[in-house]
């Protein structure tokens, strides 16, 4: 998860609001053994991230939800970051994972510190935390390399990263945690444009009114090609 320290970044549920033009719609043929690209986020009631005044304070996460998303956290091997989130979430890198703090940041701190961190910019020239790399650009067809490649889920954080992974198709799993609260603007959780279907797994209600929901992406599957042998309009005999 994009896990603003000390709060979270956000998520928008409205997936089936997003409308793709047909060139943008795609055929993914999907193999059950692939790591999976999985965007956790928190985000207002009315859809929000970050409000109009860019805060997001309201969405830190008191210990039954920082403790339910470790628990998510501890299956991601890598994090693919925006220069912005990255310079937010480097406040783990340097967080106690001892001593008087309170056990799910030591906890959290010790599940980001131990990742692989990929950052996606244009201007950043050097990484400040270990395990990580930058990269100028947002490619495609290397992310999905990498989810061939790796052993363990990759997480996408930042509400225009992933929306440019969730337009290429590359997203596999989905983890909102919703707010009781409307902001009335800012930054959108999902990218205009797109179209979605999800099927809910799970979901999860915590005492302080947050709403845990977990969508898998649907798979168009691949239309067979005609056999070759086959003749193109049936034959009478």
């Amino acid at each position: 998860m994009a896990y603003l320290a000390p709060s979270a970044e956000l998520f928008q549920p409205q997936c089936c609001k997003f409308v793709a033009p047909e060139a943008h719609t795609q055929t993914l043929n999907y193999r059950f053994d692939m790591a999976k690209l999985i965007y956790s986020t928190i985000c207002s009631l009315d859809e929000y991230v970050v409000d109009k005044n860019g805060k997001f304070d309201w969405a830190a996460p008191d210990e039954e939800v920082h403790a339910f998303v470790n628990d998510l956290e501890r299956e991601i091997g890598t994090y693919l970051y925006g220069r912005r989130i990255y310079e937010v979430m480097t406040y783990w890198e340097t967080h106690p994972t001892e001593g008087d703090e309170p056990p799910v940041m030591r906890d959290y701190a010790k599940i980001w510190q131990s990742a692989e961190k990929i950052v996606f910019s244009r201007t950043l020239t050097k990484a400040s935390t270990a395990k990580t790399r930058i990269e100028r650009s947002f490619d495609p067809d290397s992310i999905a390399k990498l989810k061939e490649e790796s052993s363990r889920d990759i997480s996408v954080g930042g509400a225009e990263l992933a929306g440019e992974a969730i337009t290429a198709g590359l997203v596999d799993e989905l983890h909102f945690f919703l707010h009781p609260i409307v902001v009335g603007g800012g930054r959108r959780a999902l990218p205009d444009g797109t179209l979605v279907r999800l099927e809910l797994l799970d979901e999860w209600r915590f005492k302080s009114g947050v709403v845990h929901l977990h969508y898998r992406v649907k798979r168009q599957a691949p239309t067979p090609s005609p056999s070759p042998h086959a003749p193109d309009t049936p034959t009478s005999t």
